[in-house]
């Protein structure tokens, strides 16, 4: 059994990773389900890509996916840290927080699975994902609104989310990329007006960068509108 001086410790398999369109952790959504548009694939390793493994999970229209703060697990943990929402300048509990400077490096997703493929080995398809392309996935669990939707839950420092409500304006260069890829409209947008910018950084002149997908985007928020800059490959 364990103990205070002797804790318990368990090895886990990660038994897939995610195909995400958020190739770094900047403009990656903050929260699950706040970029509808961010279409995802989770592809599982054997011998856990069985058709028999998710059976079932079809009936399902929500999934929770644990998962590994890969990109950050060697640097440890803190017990205090600075969200991001409160303009990094003041710090919480780690228990406080869904940093990923954590004890254990997991974290909890909640996506909407959109449909199973098991013609060869097992890729769920889900939107609204908040993972970082390649992230390893150690668990999936079906969502029971039933018991884990709290109407009246509080909810801390995080009790609304962040929406930019400004108008995004397009440059020529960006209008003309994206009449041949119209399908990055309604991502880029969703990405922007969630505000991936620190809370600290409000300089109308600087200029943000993140790749998404296949594309290089640039661009910037002013008093009065949001301005993309550039988008290229």
């Amino acid at each position: 059994m364990p103990t205070l001086n002797n804790p318990q410790h368990f090895e886990v398999t990660p038994i897939g990773f995610i195909h995400s369109c958020f190739k770094e952790k900047f403009a990656t959504p903050r929260q699950p389900g706040l970029v509808p548009a961010a279409f995802a694939q989770v592809q599982l390793y054997p011998p856990y890509n069985q058709a028999d493994a998710v059976a079932g999970l079809e009936e399902f229209s929500h999934i929770w996916l644990t998962f590994v703060f890969h990109q950050t697990a060697q640097q440890g943990w803190k017990p205090k840290v600075r969200p991001p929402r409160l303009g990094g300048n003041k710090k919480l509990g780690v228990f406080a927080t869904r940093s990923t400077f954590r004890p254990n490096p997991l974290g909890l997703s909640l996506v909407k699975l959109e449909s199973i493929d098991t013609s060869n080995g097992v890729i769920l398809h889900v939107s609204g994902a908040d993972l970082i392309d390649q992230t390893p996935i150690l668990d999936i669990k079906p969502y029971l609104p039933w018991v884990e939707a709290i109407a009246d839950a509080k909810s801390g420092f995080a009790s609304s989310d962040q929406v930019l409500q400004l108008p995004i304006q397009y440059s020529e260069q960006a209008q003309q990329f994206l009449a041949t890829r119209p399908e990055l409209f309604e991502l880029i947008e969703q990405v922007l007006l969630h505000d991936p910018r620190p809370a600290y950084q409000q300089d109308p002149e600087r200029i943000y960068g993140c790749k998404i997908t296949d594309i290089n985007l640039r661009w910037q928020v002013g008093w009065q509108h949001i301005d993309v800059l550039e988008i290229s490959q």
